[in-house]
């Protein structure tokens, strides 16, 4: 393990899961933005991010000396991305029932009552 040469101490090391938290929380925004056909595996990235976070952060918490400051940073980024994520994600599919609830309902009643329903 390196140290630091004037204090004799160990250099902190990164957080764990610090960039895969990241990553999800970035990517479960870019789907749920770009591709909502799939905002479903946006939604499950963005809770996968938030689930790995509480660790990561009372990992850091117990010993700060130990993890760089710059890999907490990036947890917490991750983290809130995933909120921003799962957010979009929820609005758009709730969006998307209520679409489908409203069409779905101006087409039944289109066809409730044919014109030609009375010949059969």
């Amino acid at each position: 393990m390196e140290t630091n040469e004037l204090k004799n101490e160990p250099l902190p090391i990164p957080l764990p899961n610090a960039s895969a938290i990241l990553m999800l929380g970035i990517f479960s925004i870019v789907i749920a933005c770009c591709c909502p056909i799939f905002s479903l595996v946006g939604l499950v990235l963005g809770i996968v991010a938030l689930a790995l976070s509480p660790k990561t952060i009372e990992m850091y918490t117990a010993n700060p000396g130990k993890y760089t400051e710059s890999s907490f940073k990036n947890v917490s980024a991750g983290k809130i991305c995933a909120i921003i994520g799962v957010v979009i994600t929820g609005m758009l599919m709730l969006i998307g029932i209520v679409y489908v609830a409203i069409v779905g309902g101006a087409i039944w009643t289109i066809f409730d009552k044919l014109p030609w329903d009375h010949y059969f």
